[in-house]
């Protein structure tokens, strides 16, 4: 089994910037992706960016969120600039690991962390 432990959200004034990390734990092999999502009250959950073989950004953020990585430590970051309201969401990371040479690859959640951004 594997955990992921979001953090690092927070209550920031728009134009601000945050960083959110995603540490993972457990029987881990490799962690073949990893992504952020949000999800606004009373809305859908989007996908915020992805890394794996490419990186990807919703356009939404393209150009002031920057997600990374450190493999060494099975982490992952989200680095959020120029925060506005609508950024306002409970934040999840995302991670999908092999858990044994061979084995499959499984979609692992955190458990969220809260971004609140004031106009």
């Amino acid at each position: 089994q594997v955990q992921l432990i979001d953090s690092g959200g927070d209550f920031v004034q728009a134009g601000g910037s945050l960083r959110l990390s995603c540490a993972a734990s457990g029987s881990i092999f490799r962690v073949e992706s990893m992504g952020w999502y949000r999800q606004a009250p009373g809305m859908q959950r989007e996908l915020v960016a992805t890394s794996g073989e490419t990186t990807y950004y919703a356009d939404a953020v393209k150009g002031r969120f920057i997600i990374s990585r450190d493999n060494a430590k099975n982490t992952a970051y989200l680095e959020m600039n120029r925060l506005k309201p609508e950024d306002t969401a409970t934040y999840y990371c995302t991670m999908t690991v092999t858990e044994s040479v061979g084995g499959w690859a499984v979609d692992y959640w955190g458990q969220g962390t809260q971004v609140v951004v004031s106009a």
